[in-house]
């Protein structure tokens, strides 16, 4: 526990079985404390592939409610402190890096050095590069292996959804490959709450993580017939590369595959005709946006891991940026930009500036569409041009610049102190004073799921009623997103049971990248080693219990979310030919009245989940 307002710390033991890693921890010391709370997963620096994910979870500035993100391999090094996480309450005096080092199992040391914001993110890179680099020109040289820096950028003071990031360090040099705790504003919450702009830690303690690959062999003989490597390998095909789309990762596999589904022009696809959709992803994204990532990224083999030895390596680079699906698709497709080069230009933009990538992607394909509706004037958010949005006539190279462009020019809006677009509170808080002001048709062409009073996130991109779920954490995959339709009562069960599964990979700090396996397993596996897997499982349902006692969802308050559900409806059954009673009940109810409908549609899923989440259910 660090009190960043007087650098003290005092070290708390919790019993393995009264709690089992950092997010059923988490939630009893972020209601008690309102802390930020960073940690592994007991399995972390062992030989199970996936396992050095890093946690971060407390009362998100954004949502509003308890949250959990996650950071791919920046656990590795955690792991080298000797704790299991670390939790910080009050707020320094001055913004500070905040050092940590533990040699050879001596006390951790514990710093708090003041730093000038501005300056710090202007130091040799822009924004939270400037931040890593700093931190490691000035501390790298304190610790015997490469650390790790966790930073913050501009967004974080600015708005309530700046993001953290992290780059693994090799032979004290930074590397192109971040990795992101994005979702929830946590960058937000450690800069504005806590005053602390980044950390550094490392160390040297050894202790006794889980080696023994002959023992694991075994369990994964005894349950797959196969050895673990082999298992881990098949599981994670599509992040590798999948030989029957000649591509690799979430980029890849995803745009790929999501032929007639893909969303973009901020949603307005899902008016669209199936062969209008079709098109689309035809001309922009298979002959060009997918098209130049296989040649650059896959065929060149430009793929790498998050910081620990991992066969997903799931970061597919060009040179220096990465590409992964969402980011690439919330400021690509969404914002009418289908070529790398502008997306690349985009996503640089919003990482520089440490933004949440979806949730930014969300807002600017918003107001992009509200500029070429007419409804906001350029002048009023700080927009030199109206974007392209019309998929007849689109040149998929300039009007995606084109494009692009805007997106830059509402970005830097976005972070200014003397911005034209407010994001301190949130986004969901400037669509309401637009509408006030303005007309509610602003609202109703957001996107986004509200949480109490002001709490929001905007969905993953994937078109399916999932996405828009009422459950007490959205923005993650503690949700149904496949492509089917499910009846709403179910689907809130199986939201539910996904929100189970999920919170055994994350209270464990694994890759949900790795879960083929590791959902299955890793019961029997606490078992084999802790003898707790009844134990531990009950926890697991007394945390998603504990998560969904508060759940805040607010029903839908944009008519693009309403369409969003009816629209797939109408797909399921007009479209794919389904033949269901309940999707013909639901799709006649929409037509009658879509909005009564959607009402009645989010209280199904409702009931679906607080019937699985129910402690003693």
């Amino acid at each position: 526990m660090i009190d960043a307002f007087n650098g003290y710390y005092r070290i708390n033991r919790f019993p393995v079985g009264d709690f089992f890693g950092p997010v059923d921890l988490g939630i009893h010391l972020a209601h008690k404390y309102n802390s930020l709370n960073i940690g592994s997963g007991l399995l972390a620096g062992s030989i199970f592939p996936g396992s050095n994910r890093l946690i971060f979870n407390g009362i998100s500035p954004s949502w509003h409610g308890f949250y959990i993100s996650s950071m791919g391999g920046a656990a590795l090094v955690f792991d080298n402190l000797g704790i299991n996480m670390f939790s910080i309450t009050g707020k320094a005096a001055q913004t500070s890096i905040l050092y940590l080092n533990r040699i050879h199992g001596e006390e951790i040391e514990v710093e708090l050095i003041p730093v000038n914001q501005d300056e710090i993110w202007n130091y040799g890179r822009e924004g939270v590069y400037g931040v890593m680099k700093y931190a490691i020109d000035k501390f790298g040289s304190r610790y015997e292996n490469d650390p790790r820096v966790l930073a913050t950028g501009i967004a974080s003071r600015q708005t309530d959804f700046g993001a953290i990031v992290s780059a693994p360090v090799k032979k004290g040099e930074l590397t192109f490959v971040d990795c992101w705790s994005g979702r929830g504003g946590f960058g937000t919450k450690l800069l504005q709450q806590h005053g602390i702009i980044g950390v550094i830690y490392g160390g040297t303690v050894v202790d006794e993580d889980f080696r023994d690959r002959k023992v694991a062999d075994e369990w994964f003989q005894d349950k797959y017939n196969q050895k673990l490597a082999a298992k881990d390998i098949e599981a994670t095909t599509k992040y590798r590369y999948e030989p029957n789309f000649k591509t690799g990762g979430t980029f890849g596999v995803n745009f790929a595959t999501i032929d007639e589904r893909i969303i973009a022009f901020n949603y307005r696809t899902i008016f669209m005709t199936k062969e209008q959709r079709l098109s689309i992803h035809k001309r922009f994204i298979v002959d060009h946006y997918l098209n130049q990532f296989n040649k650059e990224t896959i065929e060149t083999k430009q793929q790498k891991n998050c910081g620990e030895p991992c066969a997903a390596v799931c970061k597919k680079m060009n040179n220096h940026f990465k590409k992964d699906y969402e980011p690439y698709q919330t400021m690509g497709p969404l914002c009418g930009i289908f070529d790398q080069r502008a997306a690349e230009m985009l996503n640089l933009k919003a990482d520089t500036y440490g933004l949440d990538a979806i949730s930014v992607g969300g807002v600017l394909a918003w107001l992009m569409e509200c500029l070429y509706e007419g409804l906001i004037l350029p002048e009023e958010i700080g927009a030199k041009a109206i974007p392209f949005f019309d998929p007849e006539n689109f040149d998929v190279v300039n009007h995606s610049l084109h494009n692009a462009r805007i997106g830059l020019d509402l970005i830097e809006e976005m972070v200014q102190p003397e911005g034209k677009i407010d994001l301190r509170l949130g986004a969901r808080k400037l669509a309401r004073k637009l509408a006030r002001e303005k007309g509610i048709a602003i609202m109703d062409k957001f996107v986004h799921l509200g949480f109490a009073r002001q709490g929001w996130v905007v969905p993953n991109q994937y078109w399916t009623p999932g996405a828009l779920s009422p459950m007490a954490i959205m923005g993650k995959y503690y949700m149904n997103y496949g492509k089917d339709f499910i009846a709403p009562r179910e689907l809130g069960h199986e939201n539910a049971r996904r929100m189970k599964q999920e919170l055994i990979l994350d209270n464990l700090g694994i890759c949900r990248f790795h879960r083929a396996w590791a959902e299955d397993i890793m019961p029997d596996i606490i078992e084999s080693i802790f003898g707790m897997k009844e134990k531990f499982l009950k926890s697991i349902k007394l945390t998603a219990s504990r998560i969904n006692s508060r759940n805040s969802s607010v029903f839908w308050e944009s008519e693009r979310n309403v369409d969003f559900i009816s629209s797939f409806l109408y797909k399921k059954k007009y479209e794919d030919k389904v033949e269901d009673e309940a999707l013909d009940f639901w799709v006649k109810r929409f037509e009658k009245d879509k909005f009564e409908a959607a009402l009645e549609f989010w209280y199904e899923i409702h009931k679906g989940v607080h019937e699985t989440l129910r402690e003693f259910h």
